[in-house]
């Protein structure tokens, strides 16, 4: 017998997964380089854009359709009904388009088209409502929310309704597991948006079971600071500030609420993308805001950690990434 004397090369594949769903999860957590000041905590960035779809709205989406699945809620060819600023549906999208579910989603004018031609992509529906100049305000969502409610009504319509859906929450916390885990169970904050606030509830349910004592931040737009007891207002740091308080909110889990202008998280979002490589969305920008003001309070033998929620190929058709 002849042996070859082609030597077998290692394996390179990392991960292999039976179907796109299974790969949602398990993204990096990297240390800020640049734009932490000296005397600061670390900030370390959960990348979620690295998720399929590129947002961490995928955890969701699997999470509701699967607990809609399994309560029958959600039958063999249904379709699937839900009003969005544009994540949630690109994840509901793709979770829809692998699992063969028809879906129509209530959009807007007010969020980047870039999120409309990708749900579109995976096979959406959309209606849009038309906004105030381009502006998110609770006009707006309460609108959405009316529309989406309406058109749900057809028979074989399941209603995902993400503002009032209880399942959302569970999708995040492997999120926070996730974070334990890669801080090695160092972390001292975590700091995160509310818009519908599943994540930041998620993730600090997973982080409390381990540490109590680990400090949550959540974060506001400065312009409709309604969780700080503000007035409402219209901003454009899309995907949070509803205009009002969100029905699952729970001030238990939160420990404080730093509030973030839309020209801050602007402007940070384009030094994340200059300066540390991260081409992020803005509200991952309102984030880093936030996440330094915990720094710089923490001091340098503190871990704070924070989310990456979206990929800045989201908003190119905005102004964000324009020179001021």
């Amino acid at each position: 017998m002849v042996k070859s004397s082609v030597a077998k090369r290692p394996s390179i594949i990392v991960n292999q997964f039976a179907g796109i769903l299974d790969a949602i999860g398990g993204t990096p957590l990297v240390k800020l380089q640049k734009v932490v000041p000296q005397g600061c905590a670390e900030v370390y960035a959960k990348l979620e854009f690295l998720n399929p779809t590129g947002s961490m709205k995928d955890r969701f989406a699997r999470a509701v359709i699967e607990a809609a699945e399994r309560d029958r809620r959600l039958k063999p060819g249904g379709t699937v009904v839900e009003y969005t600023s544009g994540s949630t549906g690109i994840s509901l999208a793709l979770v829809c388009a692998a699992k063969r579910y028809a879906l129509k989603i209530v959009f807007s004018d007010a969020f980047s088209r870039d999120k409309r031609l990708a749900m579109e992509a995976f096979g959406a529906t959309i209606l849009e409502v038309t906004s105030d100049g381009r502006r998110t305000t609770e006009k707006l969502i309460r609108k959405l929310v009316e529309t989406a409610q309406q058109l749900s009504q057809h028979p074989g319509h399941w209603y995902c309704d993400q503002l009032t859906n209880h399942d959302g929450t569970a999708g995040y916390h492997k999120l926070g597991e996730e974070i334990w885990d890669q801080t090695n169970g160092g972390l001292n904050a975590f700091v995160q948006v509310v818009g519908t606030a599943h994540s930041i509830h998620g993730v600090t349910e997973a982080l409390w079971r381990h540490n109590k004592d680990i400090l949550i931040a959540a974060v506001e737009p400065t312009e409709s600071a309604v969780l700080s007891g503000k007035s409402t207002g219209s901003h454009n740091i899309e995907g949070i500030g509803i205009g009002y308080v969100p029905p699952l909110w729970n001030p238990k889990l939160v420990n404080e609420i730093i509030t973030v202008s839309t020209q801050e998280a602007k402007a940070m979002t384009r030094r994340l993308a200059k300066e540390e490589g991260l081409f992020v969305g803005i509200s991952s920008g309102a984030n880093i805001v936030a996440s330094l003001k915990i720094a710089k309070r923490l001091g340098p033998a503190a871990k704070v950690a924070t989310i990456m929620v979206d990929s800045g190929l989201r908003y190119l058709s905005t102004d964000l990434f324009q020179s001021p």
